[in-house]
């Protein structure tokens, strides 16, 4: 069964299609891309506030799952439970949608850098913090990703969000030293 893999965050800028490419095997796991990778993202550091509760289309997974981005901007919840109410007017099934909520993978380099770059358009600014931030927090990125596609391969039991106990003690469990 085909599923609409939604990694979501504030503005759409910078985790999210950042997770969304770590999902569709566009970065590596294993080590922490260069910089310049991360400015070859489609949709990396490009949203607008015009475009939060716009899902956007990054491609499909070895599984054929579709994998979106999605920034939800100030009204975070309320642009959820819109996007799944309108699934559900249209007749669509709510539970082949999963929102993957990457804001507690979010660090202070990423939520200052991505305010100057995409709220007050000093890209010079905001771009380089942001870029800094997100090379600290790729590993917790991936641990992300991982914890979503083991999710996805034992049929979903646990619902990923912010909120769940479950994801905030995954991604805070110290990381081991290589």
């Amino acid at each position: 069964m085909c599923l609409r893999i939604v990694y979501s965050c504030y503005g759409g800028a910078h985790s999210s299609p950042v997770a969304a490419a770590i999902h569709l095997g566009q970065l590596p796991r294993q080590t922490i891309p260069p910089k310049e990778k991360f400015l070859e993202l489609q949709l990396f550091d490009q949203a607008t506030s015009e475009q939060h509760g716009q899902l956007r289309h990054l491609g499909v997974d070895e599984k054929g799952n579709h994998v979106y981005v999605l920034g939800r901007g100030p009204r975070g919840s309320a642009v959820v439970r819109a996007l799944l109410s309108g699934v559900h007017l249209m007749g669509g099934r709510t539970h082949d949608i999963k929102i993957i909520d990457t804001l507690p993978t979010v660090n202070l380099w990423m939520r200052i850098g991505g305010l100057f770059s995409r709220r007050f358009g000093w890209v010079s600014i905001g771009r380089p913090l942001v870029l800094h931030g997100i090379r600290r927090a790729y590993p917790r990125l991936v641990r992300l990703v991982e914890l979503v596609e083991r999710n996805l391969a034992a049929g979903w039991p646990v619902e990923l969000s912010c909120h769940t106990k479950v994801l905030k003690d995954f991604l805070c469990t110290p990381e081991k030293t290589k």
